[in-house]
C-alpha cells in the first residue's frame, strides 16, 4: 500500500511540475523551442517530489511549492544539457532522445542551458521565495555545489590516479547531491523553519541515488535508462561500484536508505511518501 501511495504521489508530483513548466517556460522562438525540448521530455521528477513532499510537511501553499518544484526541474535540466554537451560527457542520448546538441547544435545548448538556470531564479523571483531559498539555491547549483563537483569529474578523467571513496563521496555530494539537498529542504525554507532535518535525509538519499546510477551504468538497459550505459568503465572513471565491488555497492546503498529514512524521525508517518522514495532510489531502472 505505501508503495502504490508513493507512486501515485511521484506521478502526480511530475504533472504538477509539467503543467506548471509548460505555462511558465517561453514559446515561439528557437530558443524557447530548446529549452521545453530539455525539461518537458520527461524524467523522474524526483527533486520536484522532494519538493512538494517537503513543502506539505509544512503547509506551504500548493502554488508556491509548485513553481519551487519547477525552479528545481530548470536547474537539473540546464546541467544535464550542458553536461550532455562534447566538451564534458559528450553524450548523444537523453531520456531516450538525442540530447539538445545533437537535435540542434552546441551553440543551442549553451544558450538553452544559460536560460533556463535564468529562468529558475526569475521563478522564485515572481513568488517573493525567501532569499534563504533563493541564496541557497545559487550555493547549491553554483561553484560551491553542482558546478564544483562537476569541475571535479572532469578533472578526475585525466587524474593520474583514480579518486578513492572519501573523493568520490565528496565529488557525489556536490555534482548529483547538492540539489537533491536543496530540493528536501525547500520546504522548510519557504515556511521559514529549520531544513537540517530533511537536508540530513537528502544527503543520504543523494549518495544512495549516486550509487544506484553506478550499478545501473553496469547492469542497467539502455531502453530503460534511456542514455548510453558503461561509460565510466569505459573511462576508467572511479566509481561506488569499481571501488566497492557490486555486492558492496549495493550494501552501502541500503545503509543509506536506512540512515535517509531514520532522519525523516521528527515528521512521523506523514513523512511516509519521503521514506519510500528513499527506498525507490535503490530499486529503480532508470
Amino acid at each position: 500500500m505505501a508503495q502504490s501511495q508513493f507512486q501515485a504521489a511521484l506521478a502526480d508530483a511530475a504533472t504538477r511540475v509539467e503543467t506548471s513548466l509548460d505555462t511558465l517556460l517561453p514559446k515561439d522562438t528557437r530558443i524557447a523551442d530548446s529549452m521545453r525540448y530539455a525539461v518537458l521530455n520527461g524524467g523522474k521528477r524526483l527533486r520536484a517530489f522532494l519538493v512538494m513532499e517537503s513543502a506539505g510537511l509544512f503547509g506551504v501553499p500548493v502554488a508556491q511549492a509548485d513553481a519551487a518544484a519547477a525552479a528545481i526541474e530548470c536547474v537539473h535540466a540546464y546541467s544535464l544539457v550542458h553536461d550532455d554537451l562534447p566538451a564534458m560527457d559528450n553524450d548523444d542520448l537523453r531520456r531516450g532522445l538525442p540530447t539538445v546538441h545533437i537535435k540542434w547544435d552546441d551553440a543551442t545548448a549553451v544558450l538553452a542551458g544559460d536560460a533556463l538556470q535564468a529562468m529558475a531564479f526569475e521563478i522564485l523571483a515572481d513568488i517573493n521565495a525567501p532569499i534563504a531559498l533563493i541564496g541557497s539555491l545559487a550555493k547549491a547549483a553554483g561553484g560551491q555545489g553542482m558546478v564544483l563537483g562537476q569541475d571535479m569529474d572532469i578533472a578526475a578523467e585525466t587524474a593520474p590516479t583514480p579518486l578513492n571513496l572519501a573523493e568520490i563521496s565528496t565529488l557525489q555530494s556536490l555534482k548529483t547531491g547538492a540539489l537533491i539537498r536543496w530540493s528536501a529542504g525547500a520546504g522548510p525554507l519557504l515556511a521559514g523553519h529549520d531544513p537540517e532535518p530533511l537536508h540530513k535525509y537528502a544527503d543520504a538519499l543523494g549518495c544512495a541515488f549516486q550509487i544506484r546510477d553506478d550499478i545501473l551504468d553496469i547492469e542497467g538497459d539502455t531502453a530503460k535508462t534511456g542514455k548510453r550505459l558503461r561509460k565510466d568503465e569505459a573511462a576508467g572513471k572511479a566509481t561506488f561500484v569499481s571501488l566497492l565491488g557490486m555486492g558492496g555497492a549495493k550494501l552501502r546503498a541500503a545503509e543509506l536508505v536506512e540512515q535517509a529514512q531514520t532522519a525523516l524521525a521528527p515528521y512521523g508517518n506523514r513523512a511516509d511518501n519521503l521514506r519510500q522514495a528513499a527506498q525507490y532510489t535503490i530499486t529503480r531502472s532508470s
